[in-house]
């Protein structure tokens, strides 16, 4: 199980690491995105941060497992309000609905390896 742990949590670090990234240097598809889903642009940096601190959070969890188990939480709430977001906006595109849902499956796998792995806080 151990593997399986580390496998997911170095993947989705990576993962939210590299959104993160997107969102602080305003990539064009992420600006885009919020302006489709009526987010204003300004938020692009405060959401990056909870983006890396999620990341740093899984990587962190390694040495205490519960901050890693809370970085996951955090994401899968992070991954909801997204999903909420896309809803008010009455976002139908199907690429848009399918990065969300890679996104918001590795944080819930991220959170389900964790438990696993260690079990509840």
């Amino acid at each position: 199980m151990l593997a399986g742990y580390i496998a997911v949590t170095v993947v989705a670090a990576i993962a939210y690491a590299s959104a993160a990234i997107m969102n602080f240097t305003h990539n064009s598809s992420v600006t885009a995105t919020a302006e489709r889903l009526h987010v204003p642009v300004t938020w692009q940096v405060p959401l990056g941060v909870l983006l890396a601190a999620g990341s740093v959070g899984l990587v962190a969890g390694f040495a205490v497992p519960a901050l890693g188990t809370a970085a996951a939480c955090g994401l899968v709430l992070y991954f909801t309000a997204a999903a909420a977001a896309h809803l008010r906006a009455h976002d139908t595109r199907v690429s848009a609905w399918l990065n969300w849902a890679a996104f918001f499956t590795l944080s819930v796998a991220a959170l389900a390896a964790a438990l696993a792995d260690h079990g509840p806080l």
